[in-house]
């Protein structure tokens, strides 16, 4: 479950690269933006090197099985973007088993707010913040979604750091899950991957699988969504999107999914394609200005 690598990142990050972007980019490597228990938490930043006015940001989250992963898989990516005129950071957040849930949360939440407080310094407009990630990432992302007005899970250390809000402008979800309660025995590795995030099994910690799920706080409030999810992913079955799709649904929120027929965990070839396709696309529809 989760820890699978997305094939399209390495495309990304190969034409980044090459230099084959729409304009000229500034890329800041290991920025700190938070320092929870001493762990210098960090990011990439890119962002286009010329040109006025505020621009939208994207943060991209990458998966692991919230044990394992380097937010590098996305520099491609977040180059990519700020070639098209975003700013775009991929960022480090703290891995299981040392750290288990909600710290991971607090720490994307806590990325989120520095690129508010840094709006200024990298031309970001505030209200226009996106986010993505694939499998744990993805879940991140979808829990920054659905949990932007949920002061409870934004671990705050400093007082001063609740005048930046955590709130998402939008999500893209990468076959992340959705309701841990029900991965054991849908997933080859959920038995191994989540008590070690979560503190034991489905059966030993089932409220906090439940907390920890994003399926459980979907509101008519949460962000605008693409779920990308194969049918055939043996690590997150495809029937977690499909329960979030449907809640997010009939809470009447903006959402999309996209479903690529024969598709596991981390998509190769023309299915990569589409899905970054319909990620642009995605973003284009809710970041970018009229």
């Amino acid at each position: 479950m989760l820890n699978r690598v997305c094939s399209f990142s390495a495309v990304l990050a190969a034409l980044a690269a090459s230099g084959l972007f729409a304009g000229e980019i500034v890329f800041e490597k290991d920025v700190e933006y938070s320092n929870p228990d001493g762990q210098h938490l960090q990011l990439n930043i890119a962002r286009p090197k010329e040109g006025d006015g505020l621009r939208p940001a994207v943060l991209c989250i990458h998966g692991g099985g919230f044990r394992a992963g380097k937010r590098e898989r996305w520099d491609g990516l977040c180059q990519k973007l700020a070639g098209d005129g975003y700013v775009a950071a991929t960022v480090t957040y703290r891995l299981a088993p040392k750290y288990q849930f909600p710290a991971a949360v607090y720490d994307v939440k806590a990325a989120v707010r520095w690129l508010r407080k840094n709006a200024a310094a990298y031309q970001i407009d505030p209200e226009r913040i996106g986010v993505v990630g694939d499998s744990a990432g993805g879940h991140l992302a979808q829990f920054l979604g659905v949990t932007g007005d949920l002061p409870d899970f934004e671990g705050l250390e400093d007082l001063v750091d609740a005048l930046d809000s955590s709130a998402v402008t939008c999500v893209v979800n990468y076959y992340g899950p959705s309701d841990f309660t029900k991965s054991y025995g849908k997933s080859v590795d959920a038995a191994e991957v989540l008590p070690l995030w979560l503190g034991g099994d489905v059966t030993k910690e089932r409220r906090k699988h439940i907390v920890a799920s994003p399926l459980y706080w979907v509101t008519p409030n949460a962000a605008p969504t693409l779920f990308i999810h194969g049918t055939e992913d043996k690590h997150v079955a495809f029937e977690q999107a499909e329960w979030i799709y449907d809640r997010m649904k009939a809470a009447e929120v903006d959402v999309e999914m996209l479903k690529l027929e024969g598709a596991g965990h981390g998509f190769k070839g023309a299915d990569a394609e589409k899905a970054e396709a319909a990620m642009l696309a995605f973003f284009k529809k809710h970041l970018e200005a009229e």
